[in-house]
């Protein structure tokens, strides 16, 4: 599978993960979640970048209870799993690390 993108082909696995994540951009991610009729808003961006800093500074890939837990903080309410999946309705954790450009997560469940 790859994603056709600015000219060129982007290849990703075939769960339609980045092979390289160097590859990842912000406008690949909008075309991305584009394709996954998703239109990214400010709230998509908290969560992708989150995925990112985390996956990139602490060599993690949090699970959709980590991430309630660190966008109730940074948007100051109680964000529960129906907000992000209303989000990410193919699963948070991995639908957002897959827009993110992240390599896919190999544990099991997602919250």
């Amino acid at each position: 599978m790859a994603y056709e993108f600015e000219g060129r082909e982007i290849e990703t696995t075939a769960n339609g993960y980045l092979v390289d994540q160097s590859e990842w951009s912000e406008a690949l991610a909008a075309h991305i979640a584009a394709a996954e009729q998703i239109e990214l808003t400010p709230r998509h961006w908290d969560i992708m970048n989150y995925l990112r800093e985390e996956f990139f500074d602490n060599n993690t890939q949090p699970n959709t209870r980590t991430i309630m837990k660190a966008m109730s903080e940074k948007w100051g309410e109680d964000v529960d799993q129906r907000s992000l999946y209303d989000l990410f309705p193919l699963d948070p954790s991995k639908q957002a690390g897959r827009i993110a450009g992240l390599p896919e997560s190999r544990r099991k469940g997602g919250y």
